[in-house]
């Protein structure tokens, strides 16, 4: 009888665990970084925000806690790691958290990847950030990572996990093309860009011109010049991140110079740090387009914002039923257009 009852109370554990690993729900959570963000990606997606709060200590410390059961769930965790560097701790607190409540999944949603402009020793005795922030999520418990525009696409490599790396050319093509511009010419603001800024330019079969710029020091620009003819265009600059609007500000300035007719610029992530809002408001921009990977901290004429939810709300669904997530790398879609 005793054999009978043990037998009965193993197979009853066996079948929880079989369904809960056949059956997992979705749970998407905030840090306080990408709360509101974070709110529109679950809406879109379907489902309720989880409830989850970011206790905090007089002396600075804080503790995430899930308010709700997440065993045996897909755990989506949404955190932009811009500074300061809490939000990236948070981020790491809660996948460690979501790990010791047994989730069955934990997939980190870094719409902004903080450090990645550290992806490489450019200069001797400095750190790769970028390759530590990795190992950081996945020593956490990470097993997926989704992002978008990373600044350099190799820093990929850098996980063990899988990586789902977004484009915000599928967000930005529309817009350009509801832009309705007589004479489109794109440019990137530093040979870095050029891959990026080429595919774009390729998709409208436009012209592409580079900013060649020096820099003496970090966020210090010494000298810059443009390759290409920009006269009576109307130019689209593309990159991934503006932080103190330094060289967009210079970029714009001499491809109007150049002859440009109107010059705009379309941004990824707005860090938007020191004067870079005065920088902006001051510029000859016809506007500066940015997605809500990162929050604003203030408000400003020239700047318009365009969300990135919809985008991360199907790369979660996909995710999570195991489709594809291809078709939202827009390079792919641009190169087949394109032959």
């Amino acid at each position: 009888m005793r054999q009978n009852s043990q037998k009965y109370v193993h197979d009853i554990n066996t079948f929880e665990a079989h369904f809960t690993l056949m059956n997992p729900s979705v749970k998407i959570f905030a840090g306080n970084g990408s709360q509101a963000l974070a709110e529109k990606i679950a809406q879109r997606f379907g489902a309720p925000i989880g409830k989850i709060n970011i206790q905090k200590f007089s002396d600075g410390e804080f503790q995430p806690i899930f308010l709700e059961s997440i065993r045996g769930d897909y755990v989506f965790l949404v955190q932009s790691t811009y500074a300061p560097t809490d939000n990236l701790m948070e981020l790491l607190m809660m996948i460690d958290a979501a790990k010791r409540a047994s989730a069955y999944k934990i997939i980190a949603v870094v719409p902004y990847y903080g450090f990645a402009r550290q992806d490489r020793k450019d200069k001797p005795r400095v750190a790769i950030g970028a390759k530590l922030i990795a190992t950081l999520l996945e020593a956490a418990g990470a097993n997926r990572v989704i992002t978008m525009d990373l600044h350099a696409a190799q820093i990929q490599g850098f996980f063990d996990v899988p990586v789902d790396h977004l484009d915000s050319s599928a967000i930005f093509i529309p817009y350009i093309e509801s832009l309705n511009l007589q004479n489109l010419a794109f440019a990137a603001p530093d040979v870095g860009s050029t891959n990026r800024v080429r595919e774009v330019a390729n998709y409208f079969n436009a012209e592409m011109v580079i900013c060649d710029k020096h820099r003496k020091r970090a966020n210090e620009i010494a000298s810059m010049v443009v390759i290409g003819d920009v006269t009576g265009k109307d130019i689209v600059i593309i990159d991934d991140i503006c932080d103190t609007g330094g060289t967009l500000v210079k970029a714009a300035a001499l491809l109007k110079e150049k002859g440009a007719r109107t010059v705009r610029a379309l941004i990824t992530h707005p860090v938007l740090s020191g004067k870079a809002y005065e920088n902006i408001d001051s510029s000859v921009l016809e506007e500066l387009v940015v997605c809500d990977t990162i929050p604003l901290k203030h408000e400003s004429k020239k700047i318009k914002v365009l969300t990135v939810a919809d985008l991360f709300a199907i790369a979660i669904r996909n995710a999570y039923e195991n489709k594809s997530i291809t078709s939202l790398f827009v390079h792919s879609q641009l190169k087949a257009r394109n032959q």
